[in-house]
């Protein structure tokens, strides 16, 4: 397979990843003409341990099945296999030098964007990576030196609210159905 020139790292805990996750990939894919969206799991945050969750294998498997079929799609599982503490910038690092000559994006939501301050060596980041937003509309976004592509997008999806209803034994919305399926065999998020 031949390096790709332009590469979009979407991380996230995908627990569970939903067609939400799905959306906003294929919108940055295509905006930006994109050859690659890779589907970065990260650890678990600290603040999310006492929730109903999937292992790190789970949520991996459950990332396979909903990326199949798109082939700009890939799987990567850096943040899982590097030692604790895994900072983007060190992620980003990693994807430089396995595509020396690629052009890197970063794709986040304007939460994370309006939070990036905080993010360990996020200048550093922003040297390597240019950063996609998806934001629905309304949201301000703080200012920085560098400045993101802003792509817009609604979709109601929300993993928060797909446990809580998985949880509650309602029919969940917004999953690919290989997933819910998954979900299903392995009794998660009850």
């Amino acid at each position: 397979m031949t390096s790709p020139q332009s590469l979009c790292i979407f991380g996230g805990t995908f627990d569970p990843i939903h067609e939400g996750h799905i959306e906003v990939a294929s919108l940055a894919h295509r905006t930006l003409d994109l050859d690659q969206v890779v589907f970065l799991p990260c650890r678990k945050s600290p603040h999310k341990l006492s929730q109903q969750t999937a292992t790190a294998d789970q949520r991996l498997d459950m990332c396979k099945l909903a990326i199949n079929g798109h082939p700009w799609a890939q799987l990567n599982t850096h943040d899982l296999d590097s030692p604790a503490p895994s900072y983007s910038w060190k992620t980003a690092e990693h994807f430089r030098s396995l595509h020396p000559d690629a052009k890197l994006y970063w794709l986040l939501g304007t939460d994370q964007w309006n939070a990036l301050h905080r993010w360990s060596r996020y200048q550093h980041l922003a040297e390597l990576v240019d950063f996609i937003v998806c934001s629905r509309g309304h949201e301000k976004l703080s200012e920085r030196s560098f400045t993101p592509t802003i792509i817009k997008m609604q979709h109601p999806a929300s993993a928060t609210k797909i446990r809580e209803t998985i949880s509650s034994n309602l029919p969940p919305e917004w999953l690919n159905e290989k997933v819910l399926e998954y979900i299903h065999l392995h009794k998660l998020y009850r």
